[in-house]
């Protein structure tokens, strides 16, 4: 227990230094109504180190803390904290987005991919009331080529650099095709090389994105692909750092496994572990430690 509440205040110590101009000098962001004595950073903090104990049940959590009331001060109940960390949710993307500049700001070349975020079986798709009554976040029906197998959720797009550190995601249905990320990829970068896999694939998006964002997209060709050149060994490796990554959510951080209820609180939990994620590369750095061995990072 004592363990747990030193690395909450060592995350939350990261935290507050990065979230300057988002909230105010009690670690809240600024609203109406009273004021809560468990800051925003707070409950920010102690979902990042939840997720970094590998802790995925609040109810586990918080029969955990209750088992020492001084261990965190002000603590608030399960309830609360759910539908916090909720509404905290890009308040902490931005702060992961500042820790993530300090990482490796200055890179000038990506690796994109996506990873298939099940919800449930497709068999029981008819009986999952997620996303039921908003259309526009509801999950669908999708196929994962490498697993070879159909599956009903979401997709995660992720925009790494070659260090690993996630630079930009975005979470979809699963029905929307990979190629699809690159229009807001183009939005936010320019001037930079890109490298995706096959379902990348595509002269026209290629064109695109070098003649409007100067971006290089550099992708395996197919075995029946007319006149396309022989994909640089280099890249091949560099690009197994975005799946090094995808398989170490699902293991340290158990990306493909949740129990959340609705569309808010499976995408705030997501959040929370690409965040953890990012955290834990940064204390790494700081300790002149390999930034890929997240696993031992705060120990």
């Amino acid at each position: 227990m004592y363990n747990f509440c030193s690395k909450f205040q060592q995350i939350l110590d990261i935290c507050k230094c990065h979230s300057e101009n988002l909230v105010n000098s009690l670690g809240n962001v600024p609203r109406r109504g009273a004021v809560p004595l468990f800051s925003d950073l707070e409950v920010i903090a102690l979902s990042m180190t939840a997720e970094a104990f590998g802790i995925d049940s609040e109810s586990y959590l918080f029969r955990m803390l209750s088992q020492r009331g001084d261990g965190i001060p002000n603590l608030i109940s399960r309830r609360q904290y759910n539908d916090r960390r909720k509404s905290t949710a890009g308040l902490c993307e931005e702060i992961r987005k500042r820790i993530a500049g300090d990482i490796d700001g200055g890179e000038r070349c990506f690796i994109v991919d996506s990873k298939p975020i099940e919800v449930c079986k497709p068999t029981r798709s008819r009986r999952c009331t997620m996303g039921r009554g908003d259309t526009k976040r509801a999950p669908s029906y999708g196929y994962c080529a490498s697993q070879g197998k159909y599956y009903y959720g979401y997709k995660l797009h992720g925009l790494i650099g070659t260090s690993g550190v996630f630079h930009s995601y975005d979470i979809t249905a699963a029905n929307v095709h990979d190629i699809n990320y690159l229009d807001d990829i183009m939005l936010e970068y320019h001037d930079c090389g890109i490298i995706g896999d096959k379902g990348y694939i595509g002269a026209e998006v290629q064109l695109d994105l070098f003649e409007t964002a100067s971006i290089r997209l550099g992708t395996p060709p197919r075995s029946n692909q007319k006149g396309a050149r022989p994909f640089p060994f280099v890249f091949r490796k560099v690009r197994k750092r975005i799946e090094t990554d995808f398989s170490q959510l699902c293991d340290q951080f158990l990306l493909i496994r949740n129990y959340a209820k609705n569309v808010d609180g499976l995408f705030a939990r997501i959040i929370g572990k690409i965040s953890t994620f990012t955290v834990l590369q940064y204390i790494n750095k700081i300790n002149n430690k390999p930034i890929g061995r997240v696993k031992y990072a705060l120990f």
